[in-house]
């Protein structure tokens, strides 16, 4: 899945607009690499969204369903 998509999914970022402007500014890190709209999601990525609080996110199961799917570590 899109990491656009995923982030919206998962409901960490309301808005697939506004999951693919933040990774388009480099917002969004995908295991430690600037994290494009269009990567495709695997299981144990390590997503950080870099907002003012910072959110660690692992990849756990391969169909994201709200508010499974994922660990978040602040």
């Amino acid at each position: 899945m899109r990491l656009d998509k995923w982030l919206k999914v998962t409901g960490l970022i309301k808005r697939r607009a506004i999951a693919k402007e933040m990774c388009e500014s480099g917002f969004v890190l995908v295991n430690g690499r600037i994290g494009k709209p269009d990567y495709s999601v695997r299981v144990g990525d390590k997503i950080e969204i870099v907002s003012p609080k910072l959110v660690t996110v692992i990849v756990e199961d391969e169909l994201p369903k709200r508010g499974f799917g994922y660990k978040i570590s602040t």
